[in-house]
């Protein structure tokens, strides 16, 4: 079986995981602290989750196209997701109950369990369906 769209798959693998986790880190805050810490730590994991999935649809998008317009969605695409997720915590720390540590305590954990996972996945059952096109591979 040739996966086509391997970034699609592993979104595919991934999005079942984010409610469970956003709802882990509203509980685990709100029962460490209160409802608002709650919040912000659940808003740092659902921004990790929109983000990892906006990245996996936009790089499947540009492959269909070409190298050179996958390569500008991965750099161009990294650099306006940041920006992104840097003006949301600005955004929200105008509001009263925001904890940037909390957002910062969902958004780094849920970050570097999503990128182990991901490595799992390509390492194991989606890298071993992956197939370079020959010609492609001789260039």
């Amino acid at each position: 079986m040739r996966i086509v769209e391997p970034e699609r798959d592993i979104v595919r693998k991934v999005a079942p995981w984010g409610v469970p986790a956003v709802l882990a880190a509203l509980l685990i805050g709100w029962v460490a602290v209160d409802v608002a810490i709650g919040i912000s730590a659940a808003v740092g994991v659902a921004i990790v989750f929109l983000n990892f999935a906006a990245n996996g649809l936009a790089l499947a998008r540009g492959a269909r196209i070409s190298p050179t317009v996958l390569f500008g969605v991965a750099t161009i695409g990294f650099v306006v997701r940041m920006a992104v997720i840097l003006a949301t915590m600005f955004a929200l720390n105008q509001l009263a109950w925001f904890s940037p540590v909390a957002f910062a305590a969902g958004l780094v954990p849920s970050l570097i369990l999503l990128l182990a996972y991901e490595a799992r996945l390509i390492s194991g059952p989606i890298g071993q369906q992956w197939q370079i096109p020959e010609e492609e591979a001789a260039r």
